[in-house]
């Protein structure tokens, strides 16, 4: 047993904080679930009788742009002076933002609360520890934001290449390596009816009263990849019209995304970009519903 801890902190309960960043893991990584679990069992050789699991943010990233239950759950109970320890298999669980990391080293500070991992007990009351954990704090974030550096230019040099494929347009199925025509007949006639309509009457709302007049659906994609028929809106129709796929091209970059704060909660906000600011337009990577030459007509048209 380590000499940090007393028979204060022995006597007060102990929370084992449980955490995966996505639900991927969740799912994949399930001997980092049952490692993670099995702190239970240091905890008691150091002493701990009473154990409490946190193990609601499991698919939470810990980045600090999410609300956590758990981790709010297991502040307040550490401020209620109550708890003797916290403990994690690795202490990145714990958060990888400075604001989350300070914060719970801080209140563990004062109300004398311990902080362990698999290693190491950590008393956050002797400078020594409160400087390691500091340390500690600062490197989970710089490799977190390495992490991301790494996996953002991975996916920009791959949409470059055409690999990338996020999601399927209405009218497409995603192929091992490139998209593929939707085999539902049905669904290929509709798209194509929203081309052959507009080259008649030449106008996106035209398009779309011509479908509400004679109550016809068009097919669109859920955020589950699946199709579903839907009366057509004025956004589904321009959605169509302007989307290079359905001339056989692919391309990558054509929104850019952007994140605002409004009264305190972030609010994410998209604009469609020039077509000279995308990253990656390669023609002929796939079947097309029309030619490129008629696609770009089309936006002439627009």
């Amino acid at each position: 047993m380590s000499d940090k801890i007393r028979s204060q902190h022995i006597a007060r309960k102990a929370l084992l904080y449980v955490r995966q960043s996505s639900s991927y893991q969740v799912n994949h990584n399930l001997e980092s679930q049952k490692l993670q679990y099995a702190m239970q069992e240091r905890l008691c050789g150091l002493g701990f009788q009473d154990i409490e699991v946190i193990d609601e943010d499991l698919g939470c990233s810990a980045a600090g742009t999410v609300t956590r239950s758990g981790f709010e759950r297991m502040v307040a109970q550490v401020c209620m002076g109550h708890i003797g320890a916290v403990a994690a298999r690795e202490v990145s669980r714990f958060a990888r933002n400075s604001r989350e990391w300070q914060q719970l080293v801080e209140v563990c500070r004062l109300v004398d609360t311990l902080l362990i991992d698999q290693e190491t007990v950590y008393d956050p009351r002797q400078g020594n520890d409160r400087s390691l954990l500091g340390l500690k704090g600062s490197l989970n974030e710089y490799e977190l934001d390495l992490l991301r550096q790494r996996s953002l230019e991975a996916r920009r040099q791959k949409a470059k290449r055409g690999e990338l494929i996020v999601a399927a347009p209405a009218g497409y199925v995603k192929g091992e390596d490139r998209l593929e025509k939707d085999p539902d007949r049905r669904i290929q006639e509709a798209v194509l009816l929203v081309f052959t309509k507009f080259q008649e009457v030449g106008s996106v709302r035209q398009t779309l009263l011509w479908f509400l007049e004679h109550d016809l659906q068009l097919p669109v994609k859920t955020v589950d990849g699946d199709t579903r028929w839907k009366r057509p809106q004025y956004q589904t129709v321009h959605r169509i019209l302007t989307n290079p796929a359905y001339a056989g091209a692919y391309a990558y970059g054509r929104t850019e995304h952007s994140t605002r704060y409004e009264e305190g909660k972030p609010r994410k906000a998209s604009r469609r970009k020039a077509r000279q600011q995308w990253l990656s337009l390669i023609p002929n990577t796939h079947e097309g519903y029309i030619t490129w030459d008629q696609f770009e007509r089309v936006q002439l048209a627009i």
